[in-house]
């Protein structure tokens, strides 16, 4: 499986997630029994997999790979897009993190504030994702030279045999599975 591939591949894994926040969600708005301990977990799923690992690729490799070999209009478009909605997903998740803290010293008001930004987080990564699949990376294979893929190839490699020897695809594909039994 190629690098492009493989990040539509966790895609599709972070979408799976993104299905069971809503769950989540939903659960804490019908004041059905719901573990907040599990927002924590879904906010290392976040930052560790799908940003760290996942979206370090693309911002570290293919992105910047982008923005040195293709057009400029690029750069300041679409890769500068994609950019900026990673930063604004970091935001809802940290506003998550915050509302998940006072939540559990007491501020019962504070379950709007963990809907409202899981909720706006699920939107945005869908939204994102498509956009992705369905325009950058395409674009990508076809704009970028041989070389420039290969080298994108080359580098995720090096990322995705450091990622398996410390068991961070098994760890959070293990939670998302964990995750659908329990709230999908």
């Amino acid at each position: 499986m190629d690098a492009i591939d493989l990040m539509v591949s966790e895609h599709k894994n972070i979408k799976r997630m993104l299905k069971v926040i809503r769950s989540m969600c939903i659960k804490v708005l019908n004041n059905d029994e719901v573990d907040y301990q599990d927002f924590d977990k879904v906010i290392d799923f976040v930052r560790n997999y799908a940003d760290k690992h996942h979206h370090a690729k693309e911002e570290n490799i293919l992105f910047k790979k982008m923005q040195q070999n293709l057009d400029e209009s690029i750069a300041k478009g679409p890769v500068a897009a994609m950019f900026a909605e990673h930063d604004q997903g970091r935001f809802f998740i940290s506003n998550l993190e915050n509302a998940l803290e006072k939540y559990k010293a007491g501020d019962k008001d504070s379950k709007v504030d963990i809907i409202a930004n899981s909720i706006c987080y699920t939107d945005l990564l869908n939204r994102h994702i498509d956009k992705e699949d369905t325009a950058i990376y395409s674009f990508a294979k076809r704009a970028l030279s041989k070389e420039a893929l290969e080298e994108v190839e080359q580098k995720c490699k090096e990322v995705e045999s450091t990622a398996k020897e410390q068991k961070k695809q098994e760890k959070y594909m293990t939670l998302v599975e964990e995750f659908e039994k329990k709230y999908l």
